[in-house]
């Protein structure tokens, strides 16, 4: 077990997932780490990422993970120990370098394994902008017709972003609360042509004729 009994009665946990953007801190940790790994080498690099995404998918699979970075309370001693569980569990399947684990011991002892999520989404983004990836990523009330998204990957690879770029990945995301239309978001830009964003500004605009 990660935690014990009595850690995990005071945590009120966040599900992974519902983090809306990673931080500021989250984006210092994983730059650290990203220069890290590259100044060791290529692969060096590559393995840290795979290695991340493992982790990623670990986090939702085992048992009192989510509990172990969400939870503030913990004491240190307890962390370390959750933390070298967590790792065995995982290297049952696939090995984890000394860069990586050195790392989230690092977090742990800076009471910052909250912000895990965030630095793996950091991460995945300075590497795939260091191999020339751009990802636009669009959000839909529902899934996008395959067809529509077609039309939409050929509009977007007409764009001076997509361009510049070896690689351009679309990725559909759902979430019903737009109403209808869509939410594009690309690098550090948003186009919000949502139907929940023009509601807003038609309240907003009523509220202010009165």
């Amino acid at each position: 077990m990660l935690l014990s009994a009595a850690s995990r009665s005071t945590l009120v946990a966040r599900p992974l997932g519902a983090r809306l953007a990673h931080s500021a801190i989250a984006t210092k940790y994983s730059q650290a780490l990203f220069g890290a790994a590259l100044s060791r080498s290529p692969d060096a690099l590559t393995k840290v990422h795979t290695e991340l995404n493992t982790i990623a998918k670990s986090l939702q699979s085992t048992p009192g993970a989510s509990e172990l970075i969400a939870n503030p309370t913990i004491s240190a001693h307890e962390r370390a120990a959750g933390l070298s569980a967590f790792f065995a569990s995982v290297e049952k399947k696939s090995p984890i370098s000394d860069l990586t684990k050195n790392f989230f011991s690092v977090l742990s002892e800076n009471g910052r394994l909250g912000e895990t999520e965030g630095v793996i989404e950091s991460f995945n983004t300075i590497f795939a902008q260091h191999n020339g990836e751009v990802t636009v990523t669009v959000t839909s009330a529902a899934p996008l017709p395959s067809n529509l998204q077609s039309r939409l990957e050929s509009v977007l690879k007409q764009s001076e972003v997509a361009k510049k770029a070896k690689v351009l990945k679309v990725e559909n995301k759902v979430n019903p609360s737009i109403v209808g239309g869509l939410v594009v978001d690309f690098g550090d830009r948003t186009i919000d042509l949502s139907v929940q964003s023009r509601v807003t500004k038609l309240n907003q605009a009523l509220q202010e004729a009165v």
